[in-house]
């Protein structure tokens, strides 16, 4: 397995935003903990330009790094407890011993930020794959600007830049595509069924391209955007709290649920396919080919428990116990073809918005707006993960010429806009700012700046070694 360890350990200009932040983390550090730390982990946030709701289907994704950044500083501690601080203070701080921890979800209200510290933690230690010494306490002090709730990710780049320092701290093998297969699955313990995307573009992401993320394996191809291409990111500020909540787990079993009927539907081990992806490939079918399986064999808008039972020929206790996840176990109905409609055009309109980039035609960004448009109305109409902020935006998007649609799960969080040059964008966000924010109370108290602003493509996860002596950043040795 190779070894991405010298890779993964790089320099900062002193003189960049990014380095005044980690000097103020360095400063949170050392005043809590009265010792420098050994490293800091720097790890983006996303956005996703195109493919949502496709990852856990098995179907590729199109995301891209975005300046926003969560950096951990962190070194060992001598009494294997893990000291868990936040340099906002508004966020409380959390111990536990490094042995005998557990994350344990609260009912309501979803998890704690430091739980998804925890799960990164975990996600190392209690991985039998990889070779690492023994579990050792940490201090580990958190620094973010990726606001929260609003779908760029921030809470698996949490866990991701956790994995990679806990890894870090514990002498295992830094390959990235473990380090972010391992991120995605342990994600999962504060109940969140997500596919890997976040995950995958946390590492595998390289300045000035967007990524193509593919799956089984995992791989990633960077591809070259239009030099006209300006994207814009808008917060609609309404807050989505995806493991607060059943909504994407609730989607992700419709997926499944779809795809296994359709695999019994045509004689094939239903249990063994519950990604589309993975149904299309037993099949042998084109995309085009499983939109029209999905609009003869799924007849129904509303198939009841009931009905599932009698056509996947199943026990109740086995339905509920092996197709279900532990949040969905009460679901009465479900929405199998507006679901899998979604996920297969979706699944082509990444597929013909990375032809377009690549073949870079004319008319290269009416082209890749107008995939952008489709997606975010299929994510409203089929997959009803939209909210009336997101489409307000959208609705001045689309009278503005803009190419606009959410990202990330949805239910609120944010937009992406393809911008055809930087006038365009410059007159999208004064826009924004004008018919938008200023109708919504609280964007009188946040600076704009962090709510709509333009970015392009990030570098991925990176570890930054600290001096000894002094508060400098050095290249590993």
């Amino acid at each position: 397995m190779a070894n991405d360890r010298s890779d993964l350990c790089v320099q900062v200009l002193e003189a960049s935003p990014e380095c005044r932040r980690l000097s103020r983390v360095l400063e949170c550090f050392s005043t809590e903990f009265a010792r420098r730390p050994s490293f800091v982990v720097r790890c983006s946030g996303r956005v996703n330009i195109i493919g949502e709701h496709v990852d856990y289907c098995g179907y590729p994704v199109f995301p891209m790094a975005i300046e926003q950044t969560i950096l951990l500083a962190v070194a060992p501690s001598d009494d294997n407890l893990l000291h868990i601080k936040n340099a906002d203070n508004s966020f409380k701080s959390y111990k536990c011993n490094v042995l005998t921890f557990s994350i344990d979800v609260p009912s309501v209200g979803g998890p704690n930020w430091y739980q998804y510290v925890l799960c990164g933690v975990k996600g190392i230690l209690d991985n039998s794959t990889i070779q690492h010494d023994p579990a050792r306490g940490m201090m580990i002090m958190l620094s973010g600007n990726i606001p929260p709730a609003s779908d760029l990710s921030s809470s698996s780049a949490i866990v991701s830049a956790t994995v990679l320092a806990t890894a870090y701290m514990h002498n295992a093998t830094l390959n990235k595509q473990t380090l972010a297969t391992i991120s995605a699955e342990c994600e999962k313990f504060i109940g969140t069924q997500r596919g890997g995307m976040d995950q995958a573009i946390a590492y595998l992401a390289q300045e000035g391209c967007a990524q193509l993320i593919e799956w089984n394996p995992l791989r990633a191809t960077p591809i070259q955007l239009p030099a006209n291409a300006v994207f814009v990111i808008a917060n609609s500020l309404s807050e989505a709290n995806k493991a607060a909540t059943s909504d994407f787990n609730q989607r992700v079993v419709e997926c499944r649920l779809a795809s296994r009927l359709l695999a019994k539907q045509m004689k094939l081990n239903w249990r063994e396919l519950n990604r589309f992806a993975d149904l299309q490939k037993a099949l042998g079918y084109s995309l085009k080919q499983m939109d029209a399986l999905v609009h003869a064999n799924l007849s129904l808008n509303v198939y009841t428990r009931s009905d599932l039972l009698k056509l996947l020929e199943v026990t109740e206790e086995d339905f509920t116990e092996n197709l279900l996840t532990p949040n969905t176990r009460n679901s009465q109905t479900f929405k199998l073809k507006q679901r899998a409609l979604h996920v297969v055009q979706e699944a082509l309109r990444v597929q013909q918005f990375i032809e377009t980039a690549k073949s870079t035609p004319e008319d290269c960004i009416s082209r890749m707006k107008a995939l952008m448009k489709q997606s975010h109305e299929s994510l409203r109409t089929l997959y009803e993960c939209s909210h009336e902020n997101l489409d307000q935006i959208v609705t001045i998007s689309d009278r503005l010429g803009v190419g606009t649609r959410l990202t990330g799960a949805g239910w609120g969080g944010c937009t992406v806009a393809l911008c055809d040059g930087v006038e365009e964008s410059k007159r999208f966000v004064e826009t924004l700012k004008a018919e938008f924010y200023a109708n919504i109370s609280k964007a009188q108290t946040s600076d704009i700046g962090s709510l709509c602003f333009t970015t392009s493509p990030q570098r991925g996860a990176e570890i930054y070694l600290i001096e000894k002596q002094q508060n400098n950043i050095l290249p590993t040795p």
